[in-house]
This record gives C-alpha cells, sequence and structure tokens, in this order.
C-alpha cells in the first residue's frame, strides 16, 4: 500500500546500471540478507491466521449466536491491523535503520486490503444477500457504513498499482496515489469508532485511535523537520 515497493526514480536508476561491473558487484546486497526470503515466507503464512481461525470456529460451532456478524467483525478488526502494521513500516525502518523491512510493506499492504474485501464481501453478500434498497437504507441510518465503504473504496487502486511495474509506469503519480493510505486510516478509525460508539463499547477504537494518530503524527512530524531543514539550508 503506502509507498509499498521502491520508488519509481530507484527502479530506473537500477535498470541503466545493470550492465555495469559494480552493478552486478551490488546485486547481493539488493537482494536482501539470505534469511529475508525465510522471514517473508513467515510472515505471509501467519497472516492467513485470521482467516484460518474463522473456517476453525466456524467447523467447530464456534462463531456464537451470529456468525455472520462474528465475521464481519473479525475480518475488519483485522483490516485494521494490517493497516497499521503497514504503516508502522516506514516509522520503524527510519528508527531502527532496518532498510529491509520495506521489503515486507507490499505483502502486509494487500493483506490489509485482502481482509478489507472479505469484510466487505460478508456485509453485502451474507448479511444483505445485494439487496441494494437495503444497503441504501443502511446508509442514511448508519454513517459508519458510508465512511467505511469510502475507505474500501479508496483501498482498490492502492491494491491494483501496488507492483513494480505499476510504480515505473505512473512514475511521481505512483507516491501521490499511494499517500491516499492516511486518508483511508482515518477513515477506518472514525467507521470503527462510530460502529462501536451505537453500543457504548470504544475500548478497542481508543487503541487502534492512538495507534493510528501515533502513526500519522510521526509522519506529520518528519515532514516539518525535513521542511525547517531545507529552509535552513538554503539561508546557510
Amino acid at each position: 500500500m503506502e509507498s509499498t515497493t521502491v520508488s519509481p526514480r530507484a527502479v530506473a536508476g537500477g535498470t541503466k546500471s545493470a550492465a555495469s561491473p559494480r552493478a552486478a558487484q551490488a546485486r547481493p546486497a539488493i537482494s536482501g540478507p539470505r534469511w529475508l526470503p525465510w522471514a517473508k515466507g513467515a510472515v505471509f503464512v501467519a497472516a492467513w491466521y485470521p482467516l484460518a481461525r474463522i473456517v476453525l470456529f466456524g467447523m467447530t460451532d464456534r462463531l456464537g449466536a451470529n456468525p455472520i456478524e462474528f465475521i464481519t467483525r473479525s475480518t475488519g478488526l483485522w483490516t485494521l491491523v494490517f493497516l497499521c502494521i503497514t504503516l508502522a513500516v516506514t516509522p520503524l525502518r527510519r528508527m531502527t535503520g532496518w532498510s529491509v523491512l520495506i521489503r515486507f510493506r507490499r505483502m502486509l499492504g494487500l493483506y490489509a486490503f485482502f481482509y478489507a474485501v472479505l469484510h466487505f464481501t460478508t456485509y453485502v453478500w451474507f448479511d444483505k444477500w445485494f439487496d441494494v434498497a437495503a444497503m441504501l437504507k443502511d446508509v442514511g441510518k448508519r454513517p459508519f457504513i458510508t465512511v467505511g465503504f469510502a475507505a474500501f473504496v479508496l483501498l482498490i487502486p492502492l491494491a491494483i498499482t501496488s507492483t513494480r511495474a505499476m510504480a515505473r509506469k505512473l512514475g511521481r503519480r505512483w507516491q501521490t496515489l499511494h499517500r491516499l493510505v492516511y486518508a483511508i486510516g482515518v477513515l477506518a478509525i472514525l467507521h470503527f469508532w462510530w460502529m462501536r460508539s451505537g453500543k457504548h463499547d470504544l475500548v478497542l477504537p481508543k487503541l487502534y485511535g492512538a495507534i493510528m494518530v501515533a502513526l500519522l503524527g510521526w509522519r506529520i512530524g518528519a515532514w516539518l523537520i525535513a521542511r525547517l531543514k531545507a529552509r535552513t539550508a538554503v539561508r546557510s
């Protein structure tokens, strides 16, 4: 999602220099450490846990009195979890200096989209059975559905353009497009908050709201510091 691949400029630069001996010698460093494929494989498998849990609970009759509500809320919560983890990659990478973390971001972002698709499909299919009139009625009565739908729609172009080929094709517009993830994060928190406020259960919304504020606040702070340094450099 958010800048889920290397920048188009870096990709283009790597393509131009690939024929030189120095570039050939640098390839092992670009490919990452030897443990990276194993780590990515472990993350890939672990990310299926929420779905496996739902399937297991369904097979053992542990989805509760309202299975559809259980599935809808579970997939929605894990969408938010993966969205927060995806947004946490950049701050962690810069604070720790572990540049290899960037190699996990696209996969994590796509898992956020995957669970968002399951969340949306459960509502449209199993809850409303594709009844457009019922869904429109829901929108009028429950604004959190409108906010959640808007977040889901914004996720679609980010998932479609998450490949390196699309990053090269879009150029600078790719980075601008993927900044939509910040708006998606805000909309996701609003969706969760308004949904839980009807039942006066705001413990989790407050927790994830604080996490999102910290993640977006860090980016605003980093941007302000960069602007200040740039102005200082120009003056000096």
